[in-house]
């Protein structure tokens, strides 16, 4: 689904629900370079306060990307900033569930400020808000 920013008003919302697999963090940390043992070498994860490997913060972010670019809005806008804070550990296995909803609709510029938030079982592990800019019908 797209919207184009005539289309869009306060409170509309979307998700995008994601199981954090191995493969996803190997992946991510070949594609990016982190490498931190947190997220790769369980035996030095296990002598944390985690007590085992957490997955990468900025994956867990990048599901906030795919409900913009693919759901809300949707193909067709622009990212222009995003804020983050990062609340609680995700962990491999854990299905995060990505959520923006639209917060203010600035018409001038065509931009929308979107809450952010990714959970898991209900809990919020990282939240923020997203500047995008949003092309007219």
């Amino acid at each position: 689904m797209s919207y184009a920013f005539d289309d869009l008003h306060v409170g509309l919302s979307a998700e995008y629900r994601k199981t954090v697999t191995e493969t996803d963090v190997v992946l991510f940390a070949g594609l990016t370079g982190d490498n931190n043992p947190m997220h790769i070498d369980e035996e030095f994860a296990r002598e944390t306060r985690f007590q085992g490997r957490i997955i990468h913060g900025m994956l867990t972010a990048s599901f906030l990307s795919s409900v913009i670019g693919m759901k809300l809005p949707g193909p067709g806008c622009i990212y222009m900033s995003q804020q983050l804070r990062f609340l609680k550990p995700v962990k491999i296995g854990d299905t995060v569930t990505a959520r923006a909803e639209v917060a203010e609709l600035l018409p001038e510029k065509q931009r929308v400020r979107l809450v952010t938030i990714c959970s898991v079982r209900g809990e919020p592990v990282l939240d923020g808000e997203a500047m995008v800019w949003v092309p007219r019908r």
